[in-house]
């Protein structure tokens, strides 16, 4: 199984569109346990999130990836990534360097 970074690596370098949107992994793929892989993708809806969904499950055919998708203002509300303590996947991708 791939670590977190190199799967940060390799999202980031597959979807292009993540650029748009703040990424993050959160639960049990971060401490390397776990069976699935969650990640967060917080921005606009639309084309964009359309896109970013595509470039995602494309990136993600051979990796258990679980992902959830929140507007701004939803992930705001909810603290979602402060509560979850989700991880940029840009930081993850340098602790692997």
């Amino acid at each position: 199984m791939m670590s977190a970074s190199e799967v940060s690596v390799h999202l980031l370098t597959s979807c292009p569109s993540l650029e748009h949107f703040e990424a993050y992994m959160f639960g049990s793929a971060i401490a390397g346990i776990g069976a699935d892989i969650d990640i967060l993708i917080v921005g606009p809806g639309g084309s964009l999130l359309s896109q970013v969904k595509s470039e995602l499950r494309s990136a993600g055919e051979n990796l258990p990836l679980h992902v959830l998708c929140m507007l701004p203002a939803e992930a705001l509300q909810t603290q979602f990534v402060a509560r979850e303590k989700c991880v940029r996947l840009s930081q993850l991708a340098l602790a692997g360097r």
